[in-house]
Order: C-alpha cells, then structure tokens, then sequence
C-alpha cells in the first residue's frame, strides 16, 4: 500500500478519536453515572478505546513515514495490524461501553493482539533484519 494512505488512515483515525473524546467527555457524561454504567465500568472502557485509538492512529502515520524511506511487505502488513485492531478493539470497547453485549469483551483482546503484533511487524521493518 502506498505509504501516504497509512499517514492518511493514522490523520483520520487520529481525528475521530479527538472526536469520540469530545462526545463521550460530554455527550456521554451523565450517561456513564448511570448505576449500570457504575456497575460495567463504561466511562474508562470508552476512555482506555479513545487512548488506545490515538496512540494506533499515531501508528499508523509512523508505519506511513516508516513506508516512505523503506516500503515492504513488512511495513504494510504493520499497518494493517493497526488499522485492524482499531477496529476490533477500540470499536468493540465502544460498542459495549455504549450499552452493547458483555459477549463483546470476548472478541476485543483480538484487536489487541493485533496491535502487537502490529508493533512486532514494524520493528522487524525497521530493523531491515527479513527482506520481502
């Protein structure tokens, strides 16, 4: 993949997630006092999706800076990590934070894994050590 579209997916990513820290420090706010919210713990699960968000968004523009200089198979492949355990991480923390099923926090820790994974990928195109 071209390595601008990780830096454009990483912008993006970025930008929803200052966005859904917006909407759940104030939107969601007297939704997460609720007893059931107390009882679940939703206001930190929807905040560690918005760290965990951020911090991959930033990922992800360095696998595209990563990509300008040194483009393989190993740094797509990290990219894709990340973009996937956004998506199943950080989306299905927000789901259930929202009121979703408790089944969910079954399938989040995939996400995670692909996050390091994503981490382990990015090293070892750094790293130059396993060419194409």
């Amino acid at each position: 993949m071209n390595p601008r579209t990780w830096i454009i997916a990483g912008a993006i990513f970025g930008a929803l997630g200052v966005g859904a820290g917006a909407f759940g420090a104030h939107a969601l706010k007297e939704r997460f006092k609720l007893p059931e919210a107390i009882e679940r713990d939703l206001g930190n699960t929807y905040e560690i999706a918005v760290r965990y968000q951020m911090y991959h968004a930033l990922a992800l523009v360095l696998v595209g800076l990563v990509g300008l200089h040194s483009a393989s198979v190993w740094v797509n492949a990290a990219g894709g990590c990340f973009a996937g355990g956004i998506l199943i991480f950080c989306g299905l923390l927000y789901i259930y934070s929202l009121g979703g099923p408790k089944i969910l926090g079954a399938i989040v820790p995939i996400g995670g894994t692909a996050m390091i994974i994503g981490w382990v990928l990015l090293a070892i195109a750094a790293l130059g050590v396993v060419k194409r």
